[in-house]
């Protein structure tokens, strides 16, 4: 270990002489253990006199806010110099979310699948507006839509899926 992290500074020094800057971004953040966060922390100490070597992002659902507020956690929780909170869409910010994520998945092609009102609203309450579960809603839709040989995704649609889908089951 001693020698991995011996190797690990000296990579960074040259990186900072060669003025880049190294960043480690983890997603799903909340699933690492407490060991792995210690040693995320350890990691973040790495300095010279006068500049941090390594930045650290942490990504992660709310679960990940509550991991690093435990008392054992707390020089963790000293070393985090920004956090932010997504908030989750409003009504009309699913329906742009949904819209744009329609038009990235076409490309250059006109997409043609069309998501009712009434199914976006359905899909934007029972996702309480968390992107992800919009996601896995609207991609499990389109899959049952395509079987069934139409664009429209309804209100009715949207039902099948949510019946069906018992996993993208929002947490409480």
């Amino acid at each position: 270990k001693a020698s991995m992290l011996l190797a690990i500074n000296q990579f960074l020094i040259q990186q900072l002489a060669e003025d880049r800057l190294v960043v480690v971004i983890i997603d799903e953040a909340q699933n690492l253990s407490d060991k792995v966060l210690e040693e995320l922390r350890m990691l973040s100490n790495l300095e010279t006199s006068s500049d941090k070597l390594l930045q650290i992002v942490l990504v992660g659902q709310p679960e990940l806010r509550e991991k690093v507020s435990q008392p054992h956690l707390e020089q963790l929780r000293q070393r985090i110099a920004l956090s932010y909170h997504l908030e989750p869409l409003t009504a009309d910010e699913v329906t742009a979310y949904i819209a744009h994520r329609l038009k990235i998945a076409a490309g250059a092609a006109e997409h043609k699948a069309v998501f009712t009102p009434e199914a976006i609203a359905k899909i934007a309450r029972f996702s309480r507006g968390t992107p992800r579960i919009i996601n896995g809603v609207c991609d499990n839709a389109l899959g049952d839509g395509l079987t069934g040989r139409t664009t429209t995704i309804d209100e009715l649609l949207v039902d099948k899926v949510l019946k069906q889908s018992m996993h993208l089951v929002p947490r409480s």
